[in-house]
């Protein structure tokens, strides 16, 4: 990897890393707006404020947008969920393995 790509990652990884931006992003996968209110429902336990930061810093990096509907992803947004979903078979399969080892035996 150049040096050039490691910046790259580096930086979309410091935003993703921020509390709560990925669950912000992963609840709008299904492409429908959210309010700022079912948007939060939807996170869960994110406080206004911290929602508000999110927001911004994730609509300043154009992965999210507000229309007059609501707020949702932009096709930069989508792309990086679509990635970010190949993450829940190995999820499921690293949560099985995880129950497992917590088996008495």
């Amino acid at each position: 990897m150049s040096p050039k790509e490691n910046v790259a990652i580096h930086q979309l990884l410091a935003l993703l890393e921020a509390r709560y931006a990925i669950r912000v992003l992963w609840a709008l996968r299904d492409g429908h707006p959210q309010t700022f209110r079912l948007l939060q429902d939807s996170v869960g336990g994110i406080t206004p404020n911290t929602l508000n930061t999110r927001i911004k810093e994730l609509r300043e990096a154009g992965l999210m947008l507000h229309t007059g509907d609501g707020y949702s992803v932009t096709p930069s947004g989508a792309d990086l969920l679509k990635r970010l979903s190949d993450l829940q078979p190995f999820a499921a399969r690293w949560a099985a393995a995880q129950a497992k080892k917590k088996l008495p035996t």
